[in-house]
């Protein structure tokens, strides 16, 4: 558990980086646990990277759930430390901004399973938004299957009938495990409209970041609590896999860069390059830095780089 002293220290953090660069009070669901920025036509880059000084008893892992962030974030930012051993006084790279994912929609839910984030798109008051949160997927062979479902049905406190598949490799189990400590989906869970996925929480919050499920969607408990109410029956869930996102910024290019775990993509140069052809088209020259973008493909840390800008007249 974390001491009321590291969530205010903490929170204070998101705050004053929001309100510096996205004006986070204008959302209406501004919460410690859920990140919620205010859209905008001029953007697709929101919040900024920053460094926290770790307490004597911080691991990577308690760093990464206090600010919303999953396991693989947390470790490509931070490849020279170790995860799980904490030590007093290390500065920790907390990658706090993302890039919006290109294939996003106007309303509901964006899964990227490649970067292992649920993004929420939603209108308010005559405002645009988004919430995000790490979440956790399907292990190889079981990863979520790309496309479009709707929500089908939510529940407070299920109860998970386990599937067939999953007896069959784990026979001790029983058909059915109530709701309380012991069961996987934790608290709530969205079940989706094809198959048996679910978007829901968990009882093992490590495994948020990671691939550790049979194609379901894990999210930390406190992140799927406040969702829960804000999601209605019949949304949509638009399942993707983009390890690398292009962003603008300020008249500035930037690149986010995830592990193409799946081998889905081909050359990412192109990926991106052709990305920088079709802006160039449309508004300008620009001015590619070729060492940055190099350096991002190959670091893969899922921090934003700035990668190019319009040319000078």
């Amino acid at each position: 558990m974390f001491s009321d002293k590291k969530v205010l220290k903490r929170t204070r953090i998101l705050f004053l980086e929001a309100v510096a660069f996205i004006g986070i009070l204008l959302c209406p669901y501004s919460s410690w646990a859920l990140r919620c920025f205010t859209l905008s036509p001029d953007t697709t880059l929101y919040g900024t990277p920053r460094w926290v000084e770790a307490n004597e008893e911080d691991t990577l892992l308690d760093i990464a759930r206090d600010l919303g962030l999953g396991y693989n974030q947390i470790i490509a930012a931070n490849p020279v430390l170790d995860p799980w051993v904490p030590v007093k006084g290390n500065l920790v790279l907390v990658p706090l901004a993302v890039v919006l994912p290109q294939e996003r929609i106007s309303s509901g839910i964006v899964v990227n399973l490649a970067e292992m984030r649920l993004y929420y798109f939603f209108s308010n008051g005559g405002h645009d938004y988004f919430i995000t949160a790490p979440i956790g997927i399907g292990t190889e062979g079981f990863l979520t299957k790309l496309g479009s479902y709707k929500i089908k049905s939510k529940t407070a406190n299920p109860t998970w009938v386990v599937p067939e598949s999953i007896r069959k490799a784990e026979p001790d189990l029983p058909a059915e495990v109530p709701p309380g400590p012991d069961n996987p989906l934790g608290d709530y869970a969205f079940r989706l409209s094809e198959l048996q996925y679910a978007i829901h929480g968990t009882n093992k919050p490590w495994g948020i970041g990671r691939r550790v499920s049979h194609g379901c969607i894990r999210m930390y408990p406190e992140d799927v609590a406040e969702l829960y109410p804000m999601i209605a029956v019949g949304t949509t869930v638009h399942v993707i896999y983009e390890p690398i996102k292009v962003g603008w910024r300020e008249g500035q290019c930037w690149v986010q860069i995830f592990d193409d775990f799946d081998n889905r993509i081909g050359n990412p140069v192109w990926n991106v390059m052709e990305e920088l052809f079709n802006y160039e088209t449309a508004t300008g020259p620009l001015e590619v830095d070729f060492s940055a973008l190099v350096r991002a493909l190959k670091d893969k840390t899922g921090v934003p780089v700035a990668v190019a800008r319009p040319k000078k007249p």
